[in-house]
Formats: C-alpha cells, sequence, structure tokens
C-alpha cells in the first residue's frame, strides 16, 4: 500500500467516526487505529467496515479500527496529520483525561470491563518495548544454553543488559503512562515507580520490619500513580496558581510517598502474591482443562481488545516466580485461528476469500491474530468458535507440560524465543497441534462455501 494509499484510507476513517471535529483523542497499538469520538453516535461502524484495507471495528470506550501490523503506524501518521491540519485533537491524553473518565457510557460496561481497559490503554505504548526487551533476553539465554557464548563473555554481558534493562525499571514507565491515564503528572507517576523500586528502601524500617525494593510489583506502581494523579489533582484545586508548581507536587509527592510505603507496597505485595498463587492453583489443580479453557477462551479477549490487561499478570508472574506458564496458553488463541483459516483456504472457492486468507495468515503464524480474525473468521461465524476450540487442544497440551516463558512477547512462532530454551520443542508442538485442531474442527464442522457470501 503506497502513501497516498495510507492518507485516503485515513480520510476514510476520520469521515466516518464524524470527522475532525468528532475526534477527542487518538493513538495506536500494534494492529489498530484507537479513536476516542466525542459523539458515539455519529460513528458508522458499517460504512468502517466497508473501506478497502480495514478488517474489522470493534467499539468500546474506543472506536478501534483494525488495519494490521506495520500498516497501523503508516495510517496512524497520516490519520494524526490530518486532524492536527484541520484544528483537531492531537495526542496529548493529559488534557483530556478528566473528561474521559465522564465520557465512557458504553452500554454493558462493568467496573471489571473499564478496569480492564485503562490498565490497557497503560501498557499498549509499551507493548514494541517489551517485545524487543523479551526476544533479546530470551534469544540471549538459549545462546548461552546451547553453550553457543559463554555467560561470561562480554557478548553475553552486553546483550543481558540490553535485554534485561527494561525489567529493571519498568515500575518508572508503568507509573508515567498510569498518571497520564489518570489525569496527573507523567513525572510525578514516574515517582510512584521510583518510590517502590529505589534500593535505598531496603535500610528502612516500618512496623519493625524492612522495606524491600520492588515490593508490591507493577500493582503497588499502578496503585500509587493513580493515587498520586488522584491527590495532584485535588490539591491543584486550591492552590493559588502563582505557587501551584512548588506548592502542588511536593505535597503530592510528601502524601504519596508515605502512603505507598504504609499502604500501597504490602497491598500491592498482597494482590500479586494472589493473583500469582491463585493461577498457579489453577494450573496445578485444573491441568488440562484449565488449559483448555484458557487457551479456548482467549480469543473473544482479542476481540474486545482487552487482552492487553493482563499483561501487568505476565510480568507479576515473572517477577514473583521467574517464568510465566499463563502466556504460551493464552498464544494458542492465535494458533487455532491460524489451522481454522488455513481450512478455510484449502476449502472455499472464492477468490476473495482466498485472497484474504493468503494476506493474513503471514501475520497470523507470526503472532498478530487481529487481520485472521476481524477479516476472516469472526465475519463468518461459525469458524471463530472452532478456531477457539482449537487453541483449547493446545492450551491443554501447553497446561500439562508446564510450558513457560521468561520474558513478555508476542504468541505464534516468534514466543520460541522467550520460552524457557529446555521447552522450546515442546512449545512447537502445542503450536502445531493447535494448528492441526483449528484445522480439522473447521474443515470437518466449522466451515461451508455459503457461509461466505459477503466474499462474493
Amino acid at each position: 500500500m503506497a502513501g497516498k494509499d495510507y492518507q485516503k484510507l485515513a480520510r476514510q476513517v476520520l469521515e466516518h467516526v464524524g470527522g475532525v471535529s468528532n475526534v477527542a483523542e487518538y493513538a495506536h497499538c500494534m494492529t489498530r487505529l484507537r479513536i476516542k469520538p466525542k459523539d458515539e453516535s455519529m460513528v458508522d461502524q458499517a460504512a468502517l467496515r466497508k473501506i478497502e484495507g480495514v478488517m474489522g471495528v470493534v467499539q468500546e470506550d474506543t472506536v478501534q479500527v483494525i488495519v494490521g501490523p506495520g500498516v497501523v503506524n503508516d495510517v496512524y501518521q497520516q490519520f494524526d496529520q490530518i486532524v492536527k491540519a484541520g484544528g483537531g485533537a492531537g495526542v496529548d491524553l493529559k488534557a483530556r483525561a478528566t473528561d474521559k473518565k465522564a465520557e465512557i457510557s458504553k452500554k454493558n460496561a462493568t467496573p471489571f470491563k473499564l478496569l480492564l481497559r485503562r490498565i490497557a490503554s497503560i501498557f499498549i505504548p509499551l507493548i514494541p518495548v517489551l517485545v524487543a526487551s523479551g526476544l533479546i533476553t530470551g534469544i540471549t539465554k538459549a545462546l548461552i544454553q546451547a553453550e553457543a557464548i559463554s555467560d561470561k563473555s562480554t557478548t553475553a554481558m552486553l546483550l543481558t543488559v540490553i535485554g534485561s534493562g527494561l525489567f529493571g525499571y519498568l515500575g518508572i514507565l508503568v507509573g508515567m503512562n498510569a498518571a497520564k491515564e489518570f489525569g496527573g503528572s507523567p513525572a510525578l507517576g514516574a515517582m510512584a515507580g521510583i518510590l517502590i523500586i529505589n534500593p535505598a528502601i531496603a535500610d528502612i524500617k516500618l512496623f519493625g520490619e524492612n522495606l524491600y525494593p520492588g515490593r508490591g510489583g507493577l500493582i503497588g506502581v499502578l496503585m500509587a500513580a493513580i493515587f498520586m494523579a488522584f491527590i495532584e489533582k485535588r490539591i491543584r484545586r486550591f492552590v493559588p496558581s502563582v505557587v501551584d508548581i512548588i506548592v502542588t507536587p511536593t505535597i503530592t509527592l510528601l502524601v504519596t510517598g508515605i502512603v505507598t510505603y504504609v499502604v500501597f507496597m504490602p497491598v500491592g505485595g498482597f494482590i500479586s502474591e494472589g493473583i500469582t498463587k491463585g493461577l498457579l492453583a489453577i494450573l496445578d489443580t485444573g491441568g488440562v482443562g484449565a488449559g483448555f479453557v484458557l487457551g479456548a477462551t482467549f480469543l473473544p479477549l482479542v476481540v474486545t481488545g482487552l487482552h492487553q490487561g493482563l499483561t501487568p499478570v505476565h510480568l507479576e508472574l515473572i517477577n514473583s516466580i521467574g517464568n510465566d506458564p499463563l502466556l504460551p496458553i493464552l498464544a494458542m488463541g492465535g494458533a487455532g485461528q491460524v489451522g481454522a483459516a488455513f481450512a478455510i483456504y484449502m476449502k472455499t472457492k472464492k477468490k476473495k476469500l482466498k485472497r484474504a486468507i493468503f494476506g493474513s495468515l503471514p501475520s497470523g503464524v507470526l503472532g498478530i491474530g487481529e487481520p485472521l480474525i476481524f477479516g476472516v473468521t469472526l465475519p463468518l461465524g461459525r469458524p471463530f468458535l472452532t478456531a477457539c476450540l482449537g487453541a483449547g487442544v493446545g492450551g491443554a497440551f501447553q497446561a500439562y507440560y508446564h510450558v513457560a516463558t521468561s520474558a513478555v512477547g508476542v504468541s505464534g512462532i516468534p514466543l520460541a524465543f522467550i520460552v524457557i530454551p529446555t521447552q522450546v520443542l515442546l512449545y512447537i508442538a502445542g503450536l502445531v497441534i493447535a494448528y492441526f485442531a483449528g484445522f480439522a474442527f473447521t474443515y470437518f464442522f466449522g466451515f461451508k462455501d455459503e457461509m461466505a457470501s459477503e466474499f462474493d
């Protein structure tokens, strides 16, 4: 797709979300242009879906236009230029964050769903660097395991520093994004992360026990950053503007610091341990059954865009036990989708559908499932369900063998680089099983060519 095509697509999207004047906020993730309209009734979902290059549309608290990996960066750039030229919104979320809460009035939106969406908004900007750091860390460990390099060599140490550096300071970035999401100052949000990871707190004793850096993990950081944003906004109401820059951040930091060490660190630690132990108990007691259910139900979460809200759960597992046994199970969602899409490709006689699948399969294999979901299986209906069943079979396999990753990354084949080195073959076997299961369920039970009338 050429530059003019990206511009055309961006203009068409803008037109069908109500124009520049109806755009409150916009951003993008790996596959989706995410637009917050001022008036949701002005959004024409049907017209958006018909735009050439649009693979699907999800309307939650934002309008999520799926255009695919790589493409989304170019479309976003064009969209940004058009909106700014028309005097529309920029990407400064802070200026509008106080209005955002009032605007979220989507039907059937439970508090838990809204919380997941806001957490997703905090972690989505971090996905590229999480993926990059995870891959570098995983490849380095694999090279050391294979004795291709020594763990004491300069090469290994450099790669380790480059790959693992993010995870030591991730709390700072999470704090910044959380503050922006909840209407606070990013720099103060960063301090929420620093308060928790600062090694100097190890020398402090509270209530007869030493504090220790990192307690509470990202849960504690989120709590502290959100509280800090709340306190900052409340204090600013009563502080004269002439001394605001001195008084507001000082009181905010002091109050949040005390509350963080007394409340958020122990409470965050309790919640983190509860999540970790709870998930491990489910996997230990549920075994293959738990793996099947988790694998089979992940794709519906992807459809709503809420799957990014699980990022802190993955990171807490790695922080607590050193690995993540949940990610390989959920990664089977994309594998079941690939198998289903290949079955449709083999069975259909419709050239338009074949072209759609052929263009989306490489992304699916590489762990980006949205093009196949919104472009192929979900519009067809039943194949989406058979893809979920295939994913469940793969998830059961991963759960049975306790396959785990050492970092966070995209699913599909690339995830093999961050799987614990001794389990890589098991992960790939589970991936292939999910491919075949998704294929078999779809080929024999999930698809008939008459379902694909919209591809005529």
